[in-house]
């Protein structure tokens, strides 16, 4: 049976030509498409790879509650990169020209151990989108930039995924960031060798920090087009959504607040911001970057399903409280742990069922009761629950008439109406030892 890759290389001149009549792409489309293909086949090797080094329990050991999540993912998003990469190059050669050749890939310590290999995916994913918004004012084949658009959307969802397996939020703003060829292969392009893409790439820049970047975090860099005095430099931050960058300088390079998510970061000559329309975009200033930061000051609910400790306590540190922990049960389940519990303690309590009956009422005795240090919850089959803690469900009052004056002895028939208090009635007449399944009589 054919793969769905083979199928779609057999439709990939179809996405070229649009009809029978053979069309002749211009050079800046051929470039845009075989630039593209460059960076599918990087996108496709990275997962590979990653796919390839890493084990089950290595996703384990980086926090995921189950390997099978981050694994499912990356191999879904590899299979796509693969397909974009086969149309692409089977478009490019139906208009006549050849892919480029010879590129080799190499990710270094992006692939040192899962977290980093899956903030590298992250990187990598939101650089996929942000090359396709960022050139897609270069096609002029409206054929040719549906098609593109087409995989575009699909680049934006591998992003939420990454944003998601990477503890952030699932889709941290309204508008993505769009990138120029040239700024992208500043984050790129040290990840591929042995071939031309036709761009030259802006000088690359990284972020020197260490741990986590968020609002009020002072950033520092490195790169080669650093190489002596900063004085008269500016960082730009660049957000989706916004008219331009907000620039800073160099030396007070602070993290604002109000950001969430991807932020482009350039380095530039001077304080003039960086348009955010990529047609308009300034590039004379950039002295180095972008390079890609993600801020993540919200904590999502989808994100924990997926990560055992994205929603603890990182810092080791306790409450001092003692955890407790509820199970809901059923109405029959209940019965049975109360009738084991009150037999395990009949003995005791009788010895001081004269002092309990004198001293304490019905009031008094559930107020004072201490929980269980392991709660639980009755279901009572109606989808609500009654108090936790063996006490408190037994402390509850029984529904309906107000409460005789020895109700604080009185038996108990079912789970969560009287108390367990022992000891005799006022009147002397009955002896009440704990919970019992069966109505106590007595005669006067």
């Amino acid at each position: 049976m054919p793969s769905l890759a083979s199928i779609l290389a057999l439709a990939a001149p179809l996405l070229a030509y649009g009809a029978p009549l053979r069309r002749q792409a211009n050079s800046t489309d051929l470039l845009v498409l075989k630039f593209a293909d460059v960076l599918e086949n990087f996108e496709n090797q990275f997962y590979q790879q990653a796919l390839q080094k890493f084990q089950s329990s290595d996703f384990i050991a980086a926090g995921f509650v189950d390997a099978d999540v981050p694994v499912q993912q990356f191999t879904a998003i590899q299979i796509d990169e693969a397909s974009h990469a086969t149309v692409l190059e089977s478009t490019i050669v139906a208009l006549g020209d050849s892919p480029i050749q010879g590129c080799s890939f190499d990710f270094g310590s992006a692939l040192n151990d899962v977290p980093t290999m899956a903030a590298t995916a992250r990187v990598v994913e939101n650089l996929g989108v942000a090359a396709y918004l960022g050139a897609a004012h270069l096609i002029s084949d409206p054929v040719l930039l549906t098609a593109a658009g087409s995989i575009l959307t699909i680049e934006a969802r591998h992003q939420t995924i990454l944003n998601v397996l990477n503890n952030g939020v699932s889709i941290p703003q309204a508008f993505d960031i769009a990138l120029l060829p040239n700024e992208v292969l500043a984050v790129a392009s040290s990840f591929i060798s042995g071939c031309d893409v036709g761009v030259q790439a802006n000088a690359p820049l990284t972020i020197t920090n260490t741990g986590s970047v968020g609002p009020g975090t002072a950033l520092t860099f490195s790169s080669p087009a650093l190489n002596g005095s900063t004085d008269g430099l500016f960082c730009q931050m660049l957000v989706g959504g916004v008219p331009t960058s907000i620039p800073f300088s160099l030396s007070s390079c602070v993290v604002p607040e109000g950001i969430e998510g991807p932020v482009a970061i350039f380095i530039t000559s001077d304080m003039q911001p960086l348009n955010n329309n990529v047609r308009d975009r300034a590039n004379q200033a950039v002295v180095a970057g972008p390079t890609m930061a993600f801020i993540d000051t919200q904590k999502q609910l989808l994100s924990q399903l997926a990560l055992a400790a994205s929603g603890n306590s990182t810092d080791g540190s306790s409450s001092g409280n003692e955890s407790t922990s509820t199970t809901t049960i059923t109405p029959a389940q209940a019965t049975s742990i109360i009738s084991s519990a009150s037999a395990a303690s009949q003995t005791a309590a009788s010895a001081s069922a004269t002092d309990s009956a004198a001293s304490a009422s019905v009031t008094d005795s559930a107020a004072s009761a201490s929980p269980t240090s392991s709660a639980v919850s009755v279901d009572a089959g109606n989808g609500q629950a009654a108090a936790s803690g063996t006490d408190s469900a037994a402390g509850a009052s029984a529904t309906g008439a107000a409460a005789p004056p020895e109700s604080d002895n009185t038996v108990v028939e079912a789970p969560g109406t009287r108390n367990i208090a022992t000891g005799t009635t006022a009147n002397g007449v009955i002896t009440v030892n704990g919970w019992d399944d069966q109505q106590q009589s007595s005669s006067n």
